[in-house]
């Protein structure tokens, strides 16, 4: 792409910023195992599914939550489910939870350190504008993570009522930079919920693909997938 053709950026938070582009099943899949944990990855799965379910319809997570709240909150409510059907004992459930969600906290914490340098490029350049599926906590987790000073403006579907894969989520994000979509690049971590919606309102995009959730997902293949955040500056030289 031509260097004039980019003057701003959106970028996806979850997935693409904290963890290399995995999603974040997976890594907390790998807590589960350092953790000593061993339920099959199906259980897990099922657990998994349930939190997000009932997180979407219980406020379990508040607006000053950071991410260690998050994952703490996330991890009871999984390991309480497994508890209840007998895959582990229920005197168990807070100490795994504490020690899953440690795990995950600071695995999210090397990514984005990891991505700091490139982040820092980025915004020494361009309006950025963050566009994220999250609790209503998003602001809280970027404060911890000292990462809200790169971005002009917080877009979360909690907040503003509209969520990927919706391309009107991108659309606020778009009019939030002044600029036309043409002229913004979108960097997101899912196919369906970042690139494709991008791409619907005329964005350049960058795919940073990592594992995804289905085995479908991961057979996708798209001209803009890189594998390292880094390789953005590349793309906007």
């Amino acid at each position: 792409m031509e260097n004039t053709e980019i003057k701003g950026i959106i970028f996806d938070y979850g997935g693409t910023i904290d963890s290399r582009g995995v999603h974040w099943s997976e890594v907390i899949w790998d807590g589960y195992r350092e953790s000593g944990i061993t339920v099959d990855k199906e259980t897990f799965r099922e657990a998994y599914v349930h939190a997000e379910r009932k997180l979407a319809r219980v406020r379990h997570i508040l607006p000053h939550h950071n991410f260690h709240d998050l994952l703490l909150i996330k991890m009871r409510i999984e390991l309480e489910w497994l508890a209840e059907r007998g895959h582990i004992a229920a005197d168990t459930v807070e100490p795994l939870a504490a020690r899953v969600a440690q795990y995950c906290y600071a695995a999210a914490r090397e990514c984005i350190e990891e991505a700091r340098p490139t982040l820092e490029a980025l915004h020494a350049r361009f309006l950025m504008v963050l566009v994220s599926n999250f609790y209503g906590n998003v602001s809280a987790v970027l404060e911890d993570f000292d990462l809200l000073k790169y971005f002009n403006r917080i877009i979360e579907s909690a907040v503003v009522g509209v969520r990927k894969p919706d391309p009107a989520i991108f659309a606020l994000g778009v009019e939030a930079l002044g600029l036309p979509a043409q002229n913004v690049l979108v960097i997101g971590d899912s196919y369906k919920k970042d690139i494709l919606p991008a791409l619907s309102l005329g964005c350049h995009v960058a795919w940073l693909k990592g594992k995804g959730w289905t085995a479908d997902e991961d057979a996708v293949t798209h001209p803009s997938a890189i594998t390292r955040l880094s390789q953005v500056l590349d793309l906007v030289k």
